[in-house]
């Protein structure tokens, strides 16, 4: 079983792919699909993050991916929820945590 950290780290690896991959889509659409997530979970399981996560993404992609990546206690607890679930495959997801789960036991 993984430790704190190491759902962190995997956290905040699986927030990198995903920034990379808005990055990358002209149109962010992933962040539209991001915003109607978090009204669902406002209507069906409202948290504080989720009210967090409404807000912010009403700001420019820039300042959502600075959050995103952020390594303070907020970001590591937001990533936790985070809206952008959709973005990468399960398979990429899967070969991620194999890759992080790897890269903590050689370190």
């Amino acid at each position: 079983m993984p430790s704190h950290q190491q759902i962190d780290e995997r956290s905040l690896a699986l927030a990198r792919v995903v920034a990379t991959k808005i990055d990358a889509d002209p149109g962010k659409l992933s962040i539209d699909r991001a915003r109607a997530r978090c009204i669902r979970w406002q209507l069906t399981a409202p948290c504080a993050d989720v009210n967090l996560w409404a807000g912010l993404l009403l700001k420019p992609w820039p300042d959502i991916r600075t959050v995103l990546l952020d390594t303070s206690e907020r970001a590591t607890r937001l990533r936790q929820s985070s809206p952008f679930c959709d973005v990468i495959s399960p398979r990429e997801r899967w070969n991620l945590y194999r890759s992080v789960q790897n890269d903590s036991r050689t370190t």
